[in-house]
């Protein structure tokens, strides 16, 4: 009998996408499959059961996916973090560096509420960019991002450690080196 799937198992690297020398690390390959996907939910979740959680936040758009799923498991509600003109008004936005220009995530002024308990949920952090965007939002609106559960962490490029200096607690279920 072999031993049982671990998350990593699930991910597939993909080399020099999407540009040379990057390693995409996938996990379509974990949310297609019924036992992946409801290991990565479980596993997502345990750290912050019995916690009080009002709401998940999720960016676009894998986050939507999981955090929904989390937000289920919590009995918590959802909020879906999008790309900039996604949402119909009333929004707040929030603006942010890429390697190559910024970009803008927007949340509904409905989506927290002021003392609301929050968990920011996706599939990766890597510069964590839309994290710090997120955490943000959140704090605007008068919530308090309480954690943040990823999927991969790709420790080199910084995101964590963005996320643990402003306070957030990071849960990851497994983390790769480099690009």
């Amino acid at each position: 009998m072999k031993p049982p799937k671990t998350i990593p198992d699930y991910i597939r690297t993909i080399p020099d996408y999407p540009h040379a020398g990057i390693l995409f690390r996938d996990v379509t390959p974990l949310c297609a499959d019924p036992q992946g996907f409801r290991l990565a939910v479980d596993q997502l979740t345990l750290p912050f059961t019995g916690q009080k959680i009002d709401k998940v936040i999720g960016p676009e758009a894998r986050g939507f996916l999981l955090g929904g799923a989390v937000a289920h498991q919590l009995s918590a509600g959802f909020a879906a973090l999008r790309k900039q003109g996604k949402l119909p008004p009333p929004v707040i936005a929030q603006s942010y560096a890429l390697e190559y220009g910024e970009a803008t995530v927007e949340l509904s002024e409905q989506a927290i509420t002021p003392g609301d308990h929050v968990l920011l949920v996706d599939d990766l952090i890597a510069t964590g960019g839309t994290a710090e965007a997120a955490v943000a939002l959140v704090e605007r609106l008068g919530g308090t991002v309480v954690g943040a559960a990823f999927i991969v962490d790709l420790p080199d490029l910084g995101g964590r450690k963005r996320l643990e200096a402003l306070g957030v607690k990071l849960h990851a279920l497994c983390a790769y080196d480099g690009l």
